[in-house]
C-alpha cells in the first residue's frame, strides 16, 4: 500500500458511519494501517504525503492503541521528509508525542523529541509557551514532574543555563516535584562550563527551596572550588552543610585532600583532616595516596612512612606505586640507605618492584658514579623481565663515559642498538671522542661508519677529525 492510497483509506475509514464499520471504530484502524505504511521501503516523494494534514497528524499520535514507539517512528518520518508536507508538527503535536513517551517510559526518545522543540532552529518554542501549553494539556502531575525535569535536563545539556534557571524558578513556584539527580547533572555541567559562580547559586536555590540535597550535588559544587583554588571555601561549605544535616562522604573529603596535597596546603589539609575525624568519615586507599603523595613530595617522608604502615596495621593494600613514591622521597633526600630498607620492606610483604622503582635507584647510584651498584640493579631488573628503554641506555651511556668506562660504554651502545634503539649523536660525539683520546681507534671508526649508515653526515661529528 502507498502512502497516498493509505491516507484515502484512513480519511474513508474516518467519515464512515458507525454502520458501515461494524467490525472495528474508526480509531481502532489507525495502529494496523500506521504498522502497513512504517512497513514501506519506497522513498517517499511529493504526492506521496500530498493528503496528510494535521488533523490526520494529531489523530495519529494520539492514537491509544498505536504503541509510542511507532507514533515516534512517523513522527521522524514525517519531519525527515518535512519538504514534502504541506504543514510542520505544531507544539500541540510535540507534547503529545513527548506525554506518550514519558508515560512509556521511553526517556530518551522523549528527550530526543523535546530538544528538537526547545533548542533546534526550527521549530524552537520558548519556555514560557511551552509552560503555558503543557498547563492547558491537563498533564498528570508524574507526567508534567518527568516533563520539566527532563526539559531541565535538555537546557543544561545544550548549555542554555538561563533557561534552566526559568525552569527550576517555575517548578519551584507551581509546585512541581524536581529530582535532585537531574539537578547534580546540571552542577556538573554548570562545573565543566567554568561557571562556578552560577553552579553555587543553583546549589544554594537547591538548599533552600527544601530538596533533599545528595552528596553527589555536594561533592560536585566543592570540587568545583577546589579546581578554581578556593580550598578554603570548599571545607567552609562541607563544614556548613554539615550544620544543615547534608554530611559529606569520603569522596568528598578526597576531593579537598588532593587539592591540597597538591598545593602543599598543609595547614587547610589539617583542618580538613580534623573535620574528616569529627564527621566520623574513615581513610580509604585513595585518601591514604593523596597524602602519601603530598608528604613524599614535599619532603615529608616520616609523615608518608606513618601513613605506608598505618595501611598494613588496617590491613590495606598497599601497592607498588605507594612504595616508589616513597623511594622517590627518600632519593630526593639523599638517603640511599633507607631505599634500600623500602626495597627489603617490599621483598618481606610479597610487594613486586617494577620500572619505575628501579628507574631512580638506577639513576642515583650513577650519579654518584657508583656504576656498578647501578649495574647489578640494571640486571636485576632485566631477570625480572623488564626491558630498558632508550631513557636508560642513554643516561646509563652518559654516566659510564663521564667515569671513564668508555668499553662499557661502547659494548651497552651494541646492546642498545639490537633492541633497536639509537644513541643520541652527542652521545656518540661524546663516545668517539673519549675513544679516540684513549687510543681506541679501530671502535672509533666503527662507531662512526655506524653513524654514516645511519644517515647521519659526518661534518656533524666531532670526533671524526681525531680518528684521521
Amino acid at each position: 500500500m502507498t502512502f497516498r492510497k493509505f491516507l484515502k483509506t484512513l480519511k474513508a475509514v474516518k467519515n464512515c458511519s458507525p454502520s458501515t464499520l461494524s467490525s472495528k471504530p474508526y480509531h481502532q484502524h489507525l495502529p494496523d494501517l500506521i504498522s502497513k505504511f512504517l512497513a514501506i521501503s519506497k522513498p517517499l516523494n511529493a504526492s506521496t504525503l500530498s493528503d496528510l494534514n494535521p488533523t490526520i497528524f494529531h489523530d495519529i499520535l494520539a492514537n491509544p492503541d498505536l504503541k509510542p514507539s511507532k507514533c515516534f517512528h512517523f513522527f521522524n518520518l514525517v519531519v525527515k521528509n518535512q519538504s514534502l508536507v504541506s504543514f510542520k508538527p505544531d507544539l500541540q503535536a510535540h507534547l503529545t508525542l513527548i506525554s506518550r513517551l514519558l508515560k512509556a517510559r521511553l526517556f530518551s526518545d522523549a528527550e530526543s523529541v523535546l530538544k528538537s522543540l526547545s533548542i533546534n532552529e526550527n521549530p524552537r518554542y520558548p519556555f514560557l509557551v511551552i509552560a503555558s501549553a503543557v498547563e492547558n494539556c491537563c498533564f498528570e502531575s508524574k507526567v508534567m514532574a518527568k516533563f520539566f525535569n527532563l526539559m531541565l535536563k535538555v537546557y543544561s545539556d545544550n548549555g542554555e543555563f538561563g533557561e534552566v534557571a526559568k525552569t527550576f524558578d517555575y517548578m519551584k513556584n507551581n509546585g512541581i516535584k524536581i529530582d535532585e539527580r537531574t539537578c547534580t547533572v546540571h552542577l556538573i555541567a554548570l562545573k565543566g562550563a567554568d561557571e562556578l559562580g552560577l553552579a553555587l547559586d543553583f546549589f544554594y536555590q537547591m538548599v533552600e527551596t527544601g530538596l533533599e540535597i545528595s552528596v553527589y550535588s555536594l561533592t560536585a559544587v566543592v570540587d568545583g572550588l577546589c579546581r578554581n583554588g578556593d580550598i578554603k571555601k570548599g571545607r567552609e561549605m562541607v563544614e556548613e552543610m554539615a550544620g544543615r544535616g547534608i554530611k559529606a562522604n569520603v569522596i568528598t573529603y578526597n576531593t579537598l585532600i588532593d587539592s591540597c596535597a597538591k598545593r602543599w596546603n598543609f595547614e587547610e589539609l589539617d583542618l580538613v583532616l580534623g573535620l574528616m575525624e569529627k564527621g566520623g568519615v574513615e581513610f580509604n586507599i585513595e585518601t591514604y595516596k593523596f597524602l602519601i603523595d603530598g608528604y613524599t613530595s614535599y619532603g615529608k617522608i616520616k609523615e608518608a612512612d606513618r601513613l605506608v604502615e598505618e595501611m598494613h596495621d588496617k590491613g590495606l593494600r598497599v601497592d607498588t606505586y605507594l612504595y616508589n613514591l616513597m623511594i622517590n622521597g627518600y632519593l630526593k633526600s639523599g638517603s640511599l640507605e633507607s631505599v634500600l630498607l623500602l626495597f627489603d620492606r617490599m621483598s618481606n610483604r610479597c610487594i613486586k618492584p617494577n620500572v619505575d622503582t628501579y628507574w631512580p635507584l638506577i639513576n642515583a647510584y650513577s650519579n654518584v658514579r657508583e656504576m656498578e651498584v647501578a649495574m647489578k640493579y640494571v640486571h636485576e631488573m632485566q631477570n625480572k623481565g623488564f626491558e630498558l628503554d632508550k631513557v636508560i641506555y642513554d643516561m646509563l651511556i652518559d654516566r659510564f663515559c663521564l667515569n671513564g668506562m668508555v668499553d662499557e660504554a661502547f659494548e651497552l651502545r651494541i646492546e642498545m642498538e639490537r633492541k633497536g634503539f639509537h644513541a643520541d649523536i652527542s652521545l656518540c660525539n661524546q663516545m668517539g671522542k673519549l675513544l679516540c683520546e684513549m687510543y681506541q681507534t679501530e671502535k672509533a671508526k666503527m662507531l662512526l661508519n655506524i653513524m654514516i649508515k645511519r644517515g647521519i653526515c659526518p661534518k656533524s661529528l666531532s670526533f671524526t677529525s681525531a680518528i684521521s
